[in-house]
């Protein structure tokens, strides 16, 4: 149990900027522990982003506001952590580099012209979504699975998914992980199934962006490192996003499209 808890305390220190004053052991269990309460994390996430979507939408919000302050807010809690790993993953696909190149420009602090192109177009878009999907008042439960099964999304990648190089955070975590891992940091999502039972589709949703993703990067990289876990994560949640906005238009009876 007191594992568990190090673990918990440790994913809120990695995922989130929320003070956590405490110096959690970094041992295999309490990375174990941490790497499933991952989507924990996400759903804490999620609930206040919901609760504060709720209470501005209470107060007659003009809905460009809301979205805004919803992304603002999404951004801030996890101190745009996983937003720069899709920055250097930009540039290294942008540069259209050999491998070894490639690598180099990965690892590079220097923000290039694809970085900033990715982070504009990321927060464009989740902006635009956001304010989409409160335009035609899809219901506010989404916003609590979101963050969560993105989160997962980096899980699975991490755990499933070979490294580059033996070297480095996600390799580090990665020698403590087994499969599944991936399966038992689903348990808080399981309550939440039993009452929104569409969650499973969009399981399978995100599972499928994973797989791609996974592909697509072992392909391009020889394996993944830590950079492309925080930007499974993000790609996720606005993979999720779109998915949601494009079943809530076409899917259910709705509003006329924008």
């Amino acid at each position: 149990m007191k594992d568990a808890l190090f673990g918990g305390l440790l994913a809120l220190q990695f995922l989130t900027r929320l003070p956590v004053p405490v110096a959690c052991p970094w041992t295999p269990t309490t990375r174990r522990w941490a790497v499933r309460a991952y989507p924990l994390v996400g759903l804490a996430m999620g609930v206040v982003l919901a609760l504060a979507a709720h209470g501005l939408v209470a107060l007659a919000t003009p809905t460009p506001i809301i979205a805004l302050v919803l992304l603002s807010l999404w951004v801030g809690v996890s101190g745009g952590l996983h937003l720069d790993g899709v920055m250097d993953l930009a540039d290294a696909l942008g540069s259209n580099q050999p491998l070894a190149r490639r690598w180099e420009i990965l690892k590079d602090s220097k923000i290039g012209s694809f970085a900033m192109l990715a982070l504009i177009f990321l927060l464009a878009w989740k902006g635009v979504l956001l304010w989409a999907l409160l335009h035609y008042q899809a219901p506010l439960w989404w916003l609590v699975v979101l963050p969560a099964l993105g989160r997962w999304a980096g899980v699975a990648l991490l755990t499933l998914s070979p490294c580059a190089h033996q070297q480095g955070l996600a390799w580090s975590w990665q020698q403590s992980l087994r499969p599944r891992e991936v399966a038992l940091a689903l348990v808080p999502l399981v309550p939440l199934a039993l009452i929104y039972p569409a969650l499973v589709g969009w399981l399978a949703v995100v599972a499928l962006f994973v797989a791609a993703a996974r592909w697509a990067l072992v392909r391009s990289f020889n394996g993944i490192n830590g950079d492309m876990v925080g930007a499974t994560i993000e790609g996720g949640e606005l993979w999720l996003l779109v998915m949601m906005w494009n079943w809530w238009q076409f899917a259910t009876v709705s509003p006329p499209g924008i």
